[in-house]
């Protein structure tokens, strides 16, 4: 399983630089982009394969009533196939089954869009967890 959480790490990284950030930038995010044996323990991770090989991952931490999309990253070479779609319909069902009333969304501003043709609302900005002054859109969607 280690080598499985490496490799859906590294899909998760390919994802991000998508976007067009420099190794700099990405290698401040790193640390956020790592699956770990608690983070399946913790939390509701659901993986798209294709072919056996793994295409896109989600993350869902539910607690008290609401939950936190942690992560939700498509394979570049998968991108607008319908996974991403597909992921996040599960991430809503994972919330919905822990109880949550919203699930959470702290958005790379790249992926805005995405979110809010899935039906999430903007819920203003938040602080970036790995780049000091940064801001990200948050979004929400009703449970």
């Amino acid at each position: 399983m280690p080598g499985d959480l490496a490799n859906l790490s590294l899909l998760c990284l390919r994802s991000k630089a998508v976007w067009g950030y420099s190794a700099g930038f990405l290698a401040a995010c790193r640390p956020l982009l790592q699956l770990s044996p608690d983070d399946l323990a913790s939390s509701h991770v659901a993986v798209a394969d294709r072919r056996g090989h793994a295409v896109g991952v989600a993350q869902v931490t539910a607690a008290e009533g609401s939950a936190r999309l942690d992560k939700l990253y498509v394979d570049p070479g998968a991108l607008r196939s319908g996974i991403g779609g597909a992921l996040f319909a599960e991430a809503v069902w994972a919330a919905r089954a822990a109880g949550a009333r919203a699930l959470l969304i702290d958005s790379d501003p790249g992926a805005a869009g995405f979110f809010l043709r899935m039906g999430a609302g903007p819920a203003g900005d938040v602080p970036s967890p790995a780049i000091p002054g940064r801001v990200l859109p948050r979004f929400v969607l009703p449970l």
